[in-house]
């Protein structure tokens, strides 16, 4: 078996298990190995069960004592109980959504058994949805620390498992080093060999911590490396200056249009984006802000300086109810300046999209709104000097560059309301400017936030129907569950369709209520949201689609269920869709009683509404994971590193880095040329997804 074969190879995958593979991003042995473990269960000690303790996590050895009994419980799931003994006793063992527990297990077999100890409703110890391997002379996963797999829908944990193993056991060739022989030993780092096998079958946990540090390190470096090479390309391109006079001018003439001050941290803003306008090179700045900090007005006044220099400005938004928006709204603020703001839309009549297309093909001093439409083929502007994209990590690079390659070295400014810690934000977009607007307006109102248990759940209801009654309306937010552990219960999970049902029969059942989900046609959310806005729904049950969204400044109450479901930065996000308006607003989180880091996130959430703070605890809490979508920036994903808890090596990371560049910035000695073309592969990547 060789790296660079298909999967197919490995005995067991076929074509339906490549179909999952390749859903998750995996296509050969290759990608296979970096396929790295979310998690680990370490079953290197084997208690009995006399020893258990509840709460933990443990690993028995043990026989069935008589058979599965399972009964289908309510909404269809499945409830499956059953016996185990070793020499010191017995334990009661129960299966959530597991119909076929009773056909895995045999009377007279050892089983080695790993899951976590929990108490019943008599008080009863009992294993809740545990994991089973039958104990024989191959056993992988007994007595070891086992690799737990980052999963997708129809994709198992044992799928994984099986396949990281055959592969492991079957490679006939070297795993490549890309890093120098000097820099693995400067920072006392493990070769890739080692790193990559020990980071899936780890001896024990302090081989498997070296065999991090080394990944987390290549990562890092690799990341820094490549972004500067981005940076350096940019660098050297070149494109028509604005004016600086004019620039000011324009600045001074907006901003005292508005019926109300700048605040310090816009100001700060506009002038860092200015400086970058009146440079010969084009502006690659990201500008962050938190929600309601002002960042459409900083665009506005962006774009009306493009316009006065001569050019023209456009604005991409990811969805039309949001451009639909962002249109009205930019219209009013330059209808005094006899500017006007074209829109474009797929769903726009073909009259309407031509004669739109007409204007941005021939008028050189308006600005364009719009969706995905900006960029197809057949859109043609006079002279575009710059493209601004909103909520960024909804766009990926392509979409962004091939919005930019309408014109010479255009300008680009992106907006994200998704606050990420200054010092993530200078390694994630080190091949951009970053702004970040770290004030909000006077006068806005914190979000009363409040985490709750279902105790208080007709209490809750019954707030929700006072609102409504006042004449406001509601959000009331579910998880979309995209993928499930393996004991997971579902059944505790609610789901907008059905909790649509659920509140029909409480006192909220006279109020107008509607759900949005992600399985809805674009025309059929745009539908539902257009009547939101209108009133005609009083309360909006939705998946996270809502996360980005339009104002309903109506709206000043929001309901999350299964909050401990959601990151926090994710939650800050949902909760920013209320506060838009007049009324005092709330926010009320449903969480599980018993998850103790979520319950420390909920108490973020209710003691603060600083994004940056929140940002920085979700580092704290979680890591850097996808909560900002790494990848949709155009940056490769970071697999391992949490630039939280791997400070000290990004630290290292960053001296190597000097050194390289110092000695050889092309990457051009032979050294370096295992470093190069792996950079290459990993920016390759992106630019195709």
């Amino acid at each position: 078996m060789k790296l660079s074969d298909k999967i197919e190879v490995i005995k067991g995958i076929g074509p339906s298990k490549v179909k999952l593979f390749e859903s998750v991003g995996v296509r050969t042995v290759d990608d296979l190995l970096n396929y790295l473990p979310r998690t680990y269960d370490d079953r290197s000690s084997v208690k009995t069960i006399s020893e258990i303790v509840e709460g933990e996590e443990v690993s028995l050895k043990a026989e069935l004592a008589g058979g599965i009994v399972t009964n289908r419980i309510r909404g269809g799931l499945f409830y499956s109980r059953g016996k185990i003994f070793d020499d010191s006793g017995t334990l009661d063992v129960v299966w959530f959504n597991n119909p076929y527990a009773g056909n895995m297990y045999k009377l007279g077999e050892e089983y080695a058994f790993f899951g976590k100890v929990r108490r019943d409703k008599s008080g009863k110890l009992q294993f809740q949805n545990p994991v089973a391997e039958r104990i024989s002379g191959d056993s992988k996963f007994t007595g070891r620390i086992v690799p737990i797999y980052p999963l997708t829908a129809k994709l198992t944990q044992r799928a994984v498992q099986d396949a990281v193993f055959k592969c492991l056991e079957g490679l006939r060739e070297p795993i490549p080093e890309v890093l120098p022989s000097e820099l693995l030993e400067r920072y006392s780092l493990l070769d890739s060999e080692t790193a990559i096998r020990s980071m899936h079958l780890p001896a024990d946990f302090e081989l498997f911590e070296r065999a991090r540090k080394r990944l987390v390190f290549e990562e890092l470096l690799l990341l820094q490396l490549g972004l500067h090479r981005l940076r350096g390309e940019r660098e050297v391109e070149k494109c028509e200056p604005f004016e600086p006079a004019v620039v000011g001018e324009s600045v001074r003439e907006f901003s005292e249009s508005l019926p109300y001050k700048l605040t310090f941290a816009q100001s700060r803003v506009i002038d860092e984006i200015c400086g970058n306008l009146c440079c010969d090179s084009p502006m690659t700045r990201l500008v962050q802000g938190d929600v309601g900090s002002g960042k459409t007005v900083v665009a506005a006044v962006a774009m009306y300086a493009a316009v006065r220099s001569g050019f023209q400005a456009c604005m991409m938004v990811p969805t039309d109810i949001l451009a639909e928006q962002h249109f009205s709204n930019l219209s009013k603020m330059f209808a005094p300046f006899g500017i006007e703001v074209v829109y474009l839309s797929g769903k726009m009549r073909v009259a309407e999209r031509r004669a739109a297309q007409e204007k941005l093909r021939t008028n050189p001093a308006v600005i364009a709104v719009g969706t995905h439409a900006l960029i197809s083929d057949d859109v043609e502007f006079a002279k575009l000097g710059l493209v601004i994209t909103d909520e960024q990590h909804r766009f990926g690079v392509k979409q962004r560059t091939s919005l930019a390659a309408k014109a010479v070295s255009v300008n680009m400014l992106v907006m994200s309301a998704t606050p990420i810690p200054r010092t993530l934000a200078l390694v994630i977009y080190g091949d951009m400017d970053v702004s970040v607007i770290d004030e909000l307006p006077p006068g806005r109102t914190p979000i009363e936030t409040y985490s709750v248990d279902e105790s208080k759940r007709e209490r809750i209801y019954n707030f929700i129907k006072k609102n409504i009654d006042e004449g406001r309306q509601a959000y009331v937010v579910c998880p979309l569950i995209e993928e499930a552990d393996e004991d997971s219960v579902v059944a505790d999970l609610k789901s907008a369709v059905e909790y649509v049902g659920l509140l029909k029969h409480t006192v909220l059942r006279d109020c107008s209520i509607a759900a949005m989900h992600s399985k809805l046609k674009a025309a059929e959310k745009t539908e539902i949201m257009q009547a939101f806005v209108a009133g005609e729904i009083d309360i909006l049950v939705s998946t996270t689609v809502i996360e980005v969204g339009v104002d309903v400044p109506n709206a000043n109450l929001m309901v999350i269920e299964n909050a401990e479901r959601f990151g926090l930065s994710q939650l800050h996000q949902l909760r920013g869709r209320v506060g838009r308006g007049t009324a005092k607003s709330y926010c009320v989180m449903f969480c599980a009683p018993n998850a103790e880091i979520a319950q420390e996130r909920m108490k973020v959430m209710c003691d603060t509404n600083d994004g940056f703070v929140i940002a920085q605890e979700d580092l704290r809490l979680r890591g850097p994971g996808d909560f900002f979508g790494t990848r949709q920036h155009g940056v490769p994903e970071m697999r391992i590193a949490n630039l939280f808890s791997d400070m000290d090596v990004l630290k290292e990371a960053q001296v190597a880095v000097a050194e390289i560049l110092d000695e050889d910035s092309a990457l051009e000695l032979a050294k370096h040329r295992g470093i190069r073309a792996k950079i290459q592969r990993m920016f390759e990547r992106i630019e195709m997804s």
